[in-house]
């Protein structure tokens, strides 16, 4: 029979805790540091235990975190398996989160990996975007940080402006205009609020105005990205067939999503995207659907409500769609309805882009 190294990983930024068995053996505890020369010796450790093994297999079983998938990488070139695990879809009992301990944690993990390879029980492992795809990721995801950023820094602004009981001028219209963002410059340099609050008023104008820039730079590339041969094809068939979804919110679909074929149907695709409702059945008690799971990315859910917000608005058909669901009432009927239609959105996107790919590499066939 052929042995099998199974290790559970606890990952941190300076160290890793892991707890490692052959087949059914009693585990052992190892602690490595968190840097190239340490992984290096983890990577030894198992390769030297392996060879004792007469060659067995090797799996490392670890959480996400936001250290990425460096060890993933590493554990891989060095011909070994790894299988990173959702750490929302862990199952953790009431006494482990009370009592949770490094070694509990990769000791939790070193069972996963027993009873996935020993009796064949589903790990609930995510799918790894490859190195290229993780790199496009930072620029989407850069360009989401900016806008949030933004958004906070006006929050601040106006929170100022109502300690002070100071309201904006008619004339200046809705929203962030020229006409508002020249009064509040004239506000910051004149004698209506006292020292203080000027100088913190100009902090807040120079941040936004160093933030905006910034934006303007990421919004560049983002251009330069979507002329990428991976998401060019995709980009244009999205944004020229739904209104609301631009450049931005293309690539957010795309590179949060990655692999389009990966998914086997729409219902997995809501359920990746957090768009899903949760289940509460139990006994007789069936078909008990409660609040979006949230689960997956954040980001996407984020992108694809503000595009429905643009798409209900100036596309006859969905704004028909999203009365209709709007009309049924309820206490949360304009919510819901904002849900339902973002999971409508990202499934048409889903389909019109794996088309739109289809196409892009047949194209590419024949004309090699």
């Amino acid at each position: 029979m052929a042995h099998c190294i199974i290790i559970g990983a606890d990952v941190h930024v300076k160290s890793i805790l892991v707890k490692a068995a052959a087949d059914r053996d009693e585990p052992v505890q190892r602690s490595f540091r968190n840097t190239v020369s340490g992984r290096t010796a983890l990577l030894g450790w198992l390769a030297c235990w392996s060879e004792r093994l007469g060659g067995a297999r090797v799996l490392v079983v670890y959480e996400t975190s936001s250290l990425g998938y460096v060890l993933y990488d590493e554990v891989m070139a060095a011909g070994f398996e790894c299988m990173v695990v959702a750490t929302s879809r862990l199952a953790r009992s009431w006494r482990h989160r009370r009592n949770k301990t490094d070694e509990r944690d990769a000791q939790l993990l070193l069972e996963l990996g027993r009873s996935h390879v020993l009796a064949g029980n589903p790990l609930a492992a995510v799918w790894v975007p490859d190195p290229e795809l993780r790199d496009h990721r930072e620029l989407t995801r850069a360009r989401t940080d900016l806008a949030n950023k933004i958004t906070r820094v006006k929050a601040q602004v106006k929170s100022l402006l109502h300690r002070y009981g100071l309201e904006r001028p008619a004339g200046t219209g809705k929203g962030w205009t020229k006409g508002f963002a020249a009064w509040l410059d004239g506000l910051a340099e004149g004698p209506t609020l006292g020292w203080g609050a000027r100088v913190a008023l100009c902090t807040l104008l120079a941040q936004l105005g160093s933030l905006v820039k910034e934006a303007a730079y990421v919004d560049d590339h983002l251009v330069a990205l979507s002329a990428h041969p991976r998401h060019a094809a995709a980009v244009e068939a999205m944004d020229a067939g739904y209104k609301g979804v631009g450049l931005k919110v293309a690539l957010t679909v795309l590179t949060e999503l990655g692999d389009l074929w990966r998914f086997p149907n729409r219902r997995s695709l809501a359920s990746y995207a957090g768009l899903a409702p949760s289940s509460h059945e139990s006994g007789e008690a069936n078909d008990r659907k409660g609040h979006i799971t949230h689960q997956g990315p954040s980001r996407l859910r984020r992108a694809l409500c503000q595009a429905v917000q643009h798409w209900v608005r100036w596309d006859p058909e969905a704004k028909a769609r999203y009365r209709r669901l709007v009309a049924r009432g309820g206490r949360r009927a304009k919510k819901i309805a904002k849900v339902a239609m973002m999971r409508r959105l990202l499934i048409r996107l889903w389909h019109t882009a794996r088309k739109a790919q289809a196409a892009a590499r047949t194209a590419q066939d024949r004309c090699e």
